[in-house]
């Protein structure tokens, strides 16, 4: 069977070295090149490093680079320290990933808990998991973006929706970047989780269903969502503008709390308080209506 881990070291330094222009390198750049970005050698060269050995590595034939070397890649590849991270996980995989089967996730009742505090501080709050599924989410959440925990289950989550719903195209101000983010959010995942098959299934599916996840995944950008700013036009209370910051529940760092806030006095405020107000009053708490389903067994379902 074709090792799964090296296409995507591979293919990682292959789009990292075309994205580097000679210019960025500090390469003087003389004649027509038959290649975007900078060539084998010259990467090779700036790593300090022979051009058969890097040849070998971008074309997978090689398991033997060490940290040291690695490091040397990425700082010729000015690479930031997301993609520095990622360079070394998909080079030297952590023991026993191989073909380990993933256990399904589910949230701690101290999570659950902790959503509905959020909400009760009117701050929509949700949690990701492995490819990025949605595992819970506060009412204020399932106003504000989508009420995940009513689909069905091969349906909760979050690349299915930004790619596939039509809904997240109008709600998402700067979709084009949050699908880009979404994106190489999932490429991080799979170089975290190479033989995890439903991730694998997540990102057939994406495939044949959208172009722009296509494209997308295709450049083979990471990224790790930290602190931010997301803008929304929603179809109830107009436009808002949240800052996110995400969290990590300590027993299980496979998971992400994303919390919402808003600037005090802001519109983006009141249209919180609008959508909090649609909240019924005796409505059950997200404790309570947490659906059993095993999240890590979403993908696998899927019927789209």
């Amino acid at each position: 069977m074709t090792d799964e881990l090296e296409p995507r070291l591979a293919d990682f330094l292959r789009a990292a070295r075309a994205r580097l222009t000679p210019e960025q390198a500090g390469i003087a750049d003389f004649g027509r090149r038959r290649v975007e970005g900078l060539r084998r050698e010259e990467l090779a060269r700036l790593a300090g490093v022979s051009v058969d050995y890097y040849t070998r590595l971008e074309q997978g034939r090689s398991r033997s680079a060490s940290p040291e070397v690695l490091d040397a890649i990425a700082d010729a590849l000015r690479l930031d320290d997301v993609e520095r991270g990622h360079l070394h996980t998909i080079a030297r995989p952590a023991p026993g990933a191989r073909r380990r089967p993933a256990k399904p996730q589910q949230l701690a009742s101290a999570t659950k808990a902790l959503l509905d505090t959020f909400e009760v501080a009117l701050r929509p709050a949700f949690v990701l998991g492995r490819r990025l599924d949605v595992l819970g989410q506060n009412r204020l959440a399932a106003l504000l973006v989508a009420d995940f925990e009513n689909m069905p289950p091969a349906e909760r989550n979050q690349a299915r929706f930004v790619f596939l719903d039509s809904h997240a195209r109008e709600l998402y101000v700067e979709w084009d970047q949050v699908a880009a983010d979404t994106a190489a959010m999932l490429r991080m995942d799979a170089g975290r989780h190479p033989y995890d098959r439903a991730l694998g299934q997540l990102v057939g599916d994406l495939s044949i269903q959208s172009p722009e996840f296509r494209r997308l995944w295709a450049r083979n950008r990471v990224h790790q969502r930290s602190i931010g700013n997301k803008r929304y036009h929603h179809p109830l209370v107009g436009d808002l503008t949240v800052t996110y910051q995400a969290l990590t529940p300590g027993d299980d760092f496979d998971q992400t709390i994303m919390v919402y806030d808003t600037e005090p006095g802001s519109s983006s405020v009141h249209a919180l308080q609008l959508l909090a107000a649609k909240i019924p009053e005796h409505a059950p708490r997200n404790a309570e209506r947490q659906n059993p389903v095993a999240a890590g067994d979403l993908a696998q379902r899927s019927t789209r």
